[in-house]
């Protein structure tokens, strides 16, 4: 296995003073709720919160000493984000730490005071999460994960390998992640999409997955991508299974997918992502505001190739396109 980073260039971001008075806690320990939309014993759940951890203790923050952090795991389940996200409102911590769009949604419902940073947060200011990128404009602020131009940038990277892609199936669960219709028309109206059209492929139910990747492979000029969505993410290793069943080229934005046999996976480096947050949450704990902490993108992106993946569908990766990657999987 062979790895290489991704660095982009990236403006940094600016902080003000007036957030002191929520940030005062008794006893000198601060309180920091996590909601998360993972499964904690999932391998990624498991890096993503690790880095966090350390992120925040480089900075000098003791769990169990100076701050005492709460932990939640909705594992993708609109019941337990409810019930989570209100406990832990409840708990009126100094700052919440929070994951994906409907986690975002439930606390944007809840809570005006209480700061929240964003990790992973996909069109925040589309769904009125934020009013801007640069000013967030009230209690939330935090990362960006992905938007409409990285989904250009896997029908590239599939064109790299099947030339003959005509068809791109964008599978999404409507209720988790309302966006992506819009970032179809916006794609095709903008022609970023090339020679390629993309297919909608919206589902709610493992039934209705299975079916809708077996009509995509149908005709043979199609390929398969798999975007951020609570409901693609707890299914990473089903979809990977389903789609190498239908001989079906796909790309992922999750590194797991890779790991599980899937054809390739490119999205920003989510460990990176996790652990600049706890940067802001210690920005915000030590007094600003997060209404003037600009919503930061992703600069580190991530590469993988499965090359027995690639054997299996009869493909060729050029070695042009390998030597790009991070890793890969042999």
């Amino acid at each position: 296995m062979r790895r290489r980073a991704f660095i982009l260039a990236l403006g940094g971001a600016a902080a003000s003073l007036p957030f002191v008075a929520h940030a005062q806690a008794t006893n000198g320990v601060r309180k920091v709720g996590v909601l998360l939309s993972g499964v904690e014993s999932d391998p990624d759940s498991q890096v993503r919160i690790t880095a966090f951890r350390r992120g925040f203790a480089e900075l000098g923050w003791k769990e169990g000493e100076n701050v005492h952090i709460e932990y939640r795991w909705s594992a993708g389940n609109s019941d337990l984000i409810r019930k989570y996200a209100e406990e832990v409102v409840a708990l009126k911590p100094d700052v919440i730490v929070a994951n994906s769009t409907p986690v975002i949604a439930m606390l944007k419902s809840m809570t005006n005071s209480i700061p929240v940073v964003i990790a992973l947060a996909t069109d925040p200011v589309g769904l009125g999460h934020v009013e801007s990128l640069s000013r967030p404009g009230g209690n939330f602020t935090g990362f960006t994960f992905i938007d409409p131009a990285l989904i250009g940038k896997w029908i590239g990277l599939l064109r790299e390998i099947t030339p003959n892609v005509a068809r791109a199936g964008l599978l999404f669960d409507p209720s988790t992640t309302p966006f992506y219709p819009r970032w179809i028309r916006e794609i095709e109206a903008a022609h970023q999409s090339g020679t390629t059209e993309l297919v909608a492929m919206p589902v709610h139910s493992n039934d209705e997955m299975a079916v809708a990747i077996a009509a995509l492979a149908q005709r043979p000029d199609s390929c398969l991508m798999i975007g951020p969505d609570p409901f693609n993410v707890v299914r990473i290793k089903q979809i990977a299974q389903l789609a190498a069943q239908n001989r079906l080229p796909a790309i992922s934005v999750y590194r797991p997918f890779a790991d599980e046999g899937g054809l390739m996976s490119y999205g920003p480096d989510t460990a990176d992502i996790f652990r600049r947050s706890a940067g802001y949450v210690d920005r915000i704990l030590k007094g600003a505001n997060p209404a003037d902490l600009p919503v930061q993108q992703p600069d580190k992106f991530e590469f993988v190739v499965n090359l027995k993946a690639a054997k299996a569908l009869g493909l060729t990766v050029p070695p042009m396109l390998l030597a790009t990657a991070d890793e890969v999987i042999e």
